[in-house]
Formats: C-alpha cells, structure tokens, sequence
C-alpha cells in the first residue's frame, strides 16, 4: 500500500520523503478571471520547474454568505457587488477547458481548492490528479467527505486548525492517499509565526503521510528550511506583479520565478 511506502501518486510523480521535492505553484484567483492572465501564469511555473499550478474553485451562490453579498466593493470592474465580483473571477467549463489543454502543452499537472461540494462535481469532469482542502475548509465534514468520495488523493492544509481539528479530519477521511500540508493562514506570514517545527510533529504523528508545507509569508528562504525540516512537498503563491489586483501579500512575483 502507498502510504506504507510514506508516498502518494499525484499525476505523473511521487510524492514522498525518498522523491524530489513536489512544488505547487498556486495560481488560486490571482488570474482574475482573464484566461491569459492564467496562460501566463501557468507557462511561467513551467518554465520555473513546477510540477503543478492549483486554482480556486467556488459556487458562488453556496460560498458567499447572505449578508454580503450586496455589500458594494472596489473591482477590477468598478464598483460592484461582492457576489457579483464573485461570479466575475470564476471561470466556466470552456475556459477550465483550456486551463486544461494549456497545462497539457506545457506538462504540468493542475487542479483546485474547492470551496464547495458542487466545485467538486464541476471539477469532476476535468479528471484532475488530486484535490486540495483549504486550511478553511478542514472542519468541513461534509466537504471532505465529498472530496474522499472520489477515490482521488487529497492535500489536506492545515492553517487555522487546532491539533484537535486536525487529528478529528483524519479520522474522518483516512490516511490513505492523503498529504497534509503544514500551514500559518497569515497573510503575509510573519516570520516568527511560521512554526516550521509543526512539519516534523505531523511527520512524528502521521508516519505514513508525505507531509508538506504550504507557505504565505514574503521570500524563499522559509520554503528551502520546510524542505530542511522535512517537507516533501511546497506550495506557494505566485502572481505576474505584486501590484495587481486580488494577488495576496506573500506571493511569489514572476521574477522570483522565472
């Protein structure tokens, strides 16, 4: 059995402490809704060496609570509603189309964060290699179950989460084909709050889970110690320009990556 082995299968690679380094370049929405903004991004993280790009993937109609939704915000398209602005930065069937052929061309694994059981039904029909569970989403049984139910692997985040939290997720979905990634859900990060010592507590409590680090604080430096410490998978964000708009502090710029 795989996780024996302390190793998971996602697309075409292994992950696991005797396997190089899995690096996951989370695109997330930074691509506000522009196919080309993601084209670009998806070709850069090829180019840097990435073996994934990961989106976010939510119903907006599910996820966007009630009493927000006509809240009015600053967009990328004027002034509009924050349910509206949600609709506008997800992408549609025909666009994850060509998300699709795009990470084909250039042979690189994709897949997405979904925020809600329907994103995972949607999300189906592209066959992706693996599904991951936000750090927000880790005390959603039902999500997870959903996400289980599919017989695919699952990363599993763990920022925001209690050991409590933690320990009760695993139970409820398993160990098998299962990563968990180490995570501080601090935007950016401050450094003194990485707890990068959290890496080898799961690796001593899940020894048969490849046991990773997803990271939110500015530079590279913490991402090689996670490896140092243990870490046999990295996910990062990572955007064109710090500058533009929906990227979130912390991410990687392209000329950190290319």
């Amino acid at each position: 059995m795989n996780k024996v082995k302390n190793e998971v299968q996602i697309g075409h690679r292994w992950v696991g402490d005797q396997h190089p380094v899995y690096v996951i370049a989370e695109i997330g929405i930074n691509h506000n809704g522009d196919i080309d903004i993601a084209r670009r991004l998806i070709e850069g993280a090829a180019k840097a060496g990435c073996d994934a790009v990961k989106f976010q993937k939510r119903t907006p109609d599910l996820c966007v609570p009630q009493d927000q939704r006509d809240i009015k915000r600053d967009t990328p398209w004027g002034i509009m509603t924050y349910i509206e602005y949600r609709h506008k930065v997800e992408f549609n069937k025909a666009q994850y189309a060509q998300i699709d052929e795009i990470c084909k061309d250039n042979n690189i694994d994709w897949f997405a964060s979904c925020w809600d059981e329907e994103a995972v039904d949607f999300m189906e029909q592209f066959d992706p290699p693996c599904y991951k569970v936000a750090s927000a989403s880790l005390t959603d049984g039902g999500l997870l179950k959903k996400k289980r139910s599919t017989n695919r692997p699952m990363i599993v985040s763990t920022g925001m989460s209690s050991m409590e939290e933690i320990k009760a997720a695993m139970e409820l979905i398993g160990c098998e084909d299962l990563l968990i990634a180490h995570s501080t859900s601090t935007y950016p990060c401050k450094i003194e709050e990485l707890n990068l010592r959290m890496i080898r507590t799961l690796k001593a409590l899940y020894p048969n889970v490849p046991i990773g680090y997803s990271g939110h604080e500015t530079g590279l430096a913490p991402s090689w110690a996670a490896v140092a410490m243990g870490a046999c998978f990295i996910e990062r964000h990572i955007t064109l320009d710090r500058a533009m708009w929906g990227d979130r502090p912390g991410c990687l710029s392209g000329n950190q990556w290319l």
